[in-house]
């Protein structure tokens, strides 16, 4: 027998689940008695069935998206370590070409996004995803065979286009696998992998800059090359081992067991199933507070943190005179503090507040008011505190993963309506990040960036309001459905 425990509580499957069953209050699996092993990993208190097929799709799945978003990371990033590594002075970019190399791949990705997230309910993931990867990977190699900006721009767009169907496919994915005391963990476990590429590109630059001049390639040549030679097995073992869908999954590696507790699973969580589009779900999507205030706090956390999207630190510390290995390394600091921040922010939710996914959020955005606050008075602070408040701006990258988890609770009754508002979530973010940085991250202010600043003021306090909106029209939407159901 198929058995699915909630939290501590043991819930035997029902061969005729209904929505109603589905429908029942979600915290009902953190009222449930539970022990204290729960709060260190959640399978640890679950049935044996429900653990081991756990361990099988976490070492897979959770696998595989961690180490694709850090390939992805890798290969999106290498361009700001490329850039304060020579590729500059190489190729004469002393405007703002930076910025519409940047712009270029956010185009790319833009254009891409949502028609991908929409193939991802009628493709098989397992075949589209790890298309796009290897297509990234390939095109990454080029680059270092550029010796103009026009190959430079054109490359950029086309493996922003490529990497667009990773991050919301696999956050698509990943809601649709995982019940809510699991999905927090799981989305940031994720998207702290996209912060380890950020590190391993500097650890990277500074090894690969000892390779200058080796067989005719510069130092930030070899960047590019390893970075494919590094990305290409990790897309390739994604046709062989990415799961798909529950109803639609032909895993290898889990048993018709497996795939029946992983539907009763969904079943039990309220998640829908695959539908097909129609008017009436289109009116709906788009008559909901859901797609846009879910997007416009996915806007206002992706675009405000320019410390860590920009090389603002590199570029800080290049403006010092320290070395390119100091450079390319010590920003890693930051990222490492993001890897941690995540985690904390995933397990605190998980367990401390209940599955509730603003707290951290409101956290992360009044560390950004301070850190951006400062920065505005660029000329008024001190060198210590300036590196303080670098390393601070890692606490504000983190939340990514719970924004996403948010929107596959708020959509969890209507499949489509999860993958459309989460490809609009990245979608918008990006659409943003292609005229933004132009505005105010311009390569020639660096590194007194005082627009970009204060901008970032502003869009932390945007996006603490907005998630309070949201946490009050959620429960508000949550205790309606109750009292229909108790009807």
């Amino acid at each position: 027998m198929v058995v699915v425990r909630g939290g501590g509580g043991r819930r035997p499957s029902s061969g005729n689940l209904n929505h109603a069953d589905a429908s029942s209050n979600p915290d009902d699996d953190y009222d449930a008695a539970t022990t204290w092993r729960s709060y260190l990993w959640d399978t640890l208190d679950k049935s044996p069935e429900e653990r081991r097929f756990l361990f099988k799709l976490d070492a897979v799945l959770l696998t595989f998206a961690s180490l694709g978003y850090f390939i992805k990371y890798l290969d999106q990033i290498n361009i700001n370590n490329a850039f304060v590594s020579g590729m500059k002075e190489d190729l004469g970019l002393y405007g703002n070409e930076l910025n519409y190399m940047q712009a270029c791949w956010t185009v790319g990705y833009v254009i891409g996004e949502i028609p991908s997230n929409l193939l991802l309910t009628r493709v098989r993931p397992s075949i589209w995803i790890p298309a796009c990867e290897v297509t990234w990977a390939v095109l990454t190699v080029f680059l270092a065979l550029c010796t103009s900006t026009t190959q430079l721009y054109a490359l950029r767009f086309f493996i922003g286009v490529a990497e667009s169907t990773f991050y919301p496919g696999m956050q698509y994915i990943i809601g649709s696998w995982y019940r809510k005391d699991e999905l927090a963990k799981r989305s940031c476990i994720f998207h702290a992998s996209g912060a380890l590429g950020t590190m391993f590109s500097g650890y990277l630059m500074a090894g690969v800059y000892k390779l200058d001049g080796y067989r005719g390639f510069r130092g930030w040549q070899w960047l590019f090359i390893v970075d494919t030679a590094v990305s290409l097995p990790i897309a390739v073992a994604g046709f062989l081992f990415l799961p798909d869908l529950p109803e639609i999954t032909r895993a290898f590696y889990l048993t018709p067991d497996d795939v029946a507790l992983a539907q009763k699973r969904m079943q039990l969580e309220g998640r829908a199933t695959r539908s097909p589009y129609t008017r009436i779900k289109f009116v709906k999507i788009f008559t909901s507070w859901h797609i846009y205030l879910l997007t416009a706090l996915f806007v206002f956390f992706n675009n405000g943190n320019g410390a860590l999207s920009q090389p603002a630190m590199q570029l800080w510390l290049k403006s010092k005179g320290y070395s390119v290995e100091e450079i390319n390394t010590i920003p890693t600091i930051t990222a490492a503090i993001t890897v941690g921040t995540t985690l904390i922010y995933a397990w605190t939710s998980d367990s401390i507040f209940r599955g509730e996914r603003w707290p951290p959020v409101i956290f992360s955005g009044t560390v950004l008011i301070v850190v951006y606050s400062s920065f505005s008075a660029w000329d008024y602070i001190p060198d210590g505190w300036k590196w303080a408040c670098f390393l601070m701006a890692g606490c504000g990258g983190g939340i990514s993963g719970l924004t996403f988890a948010w929107a596959h609770e708020i959509c969890g009754d209507d499949n489509e309506e999860r993958a459309l508002v989460t490809g609009s979530m990245n979608e918008m973010a990006y659409v943003v990040q292609v005229w933004l940085p132009l505005l105010v991250w311009q390569q020639v202010e660096a590194p007194r960036y005082i627009k970009g600043y204060v901008t970032m003021v502003f869009l932390a306090l945007a996006m603490i309001v907005t998630a309070l909106i949201i946490r009050v029209l959620h429960h508000r939407e949550r205790d309606k459905k109750l009292r229909f159901v108790g009807a």
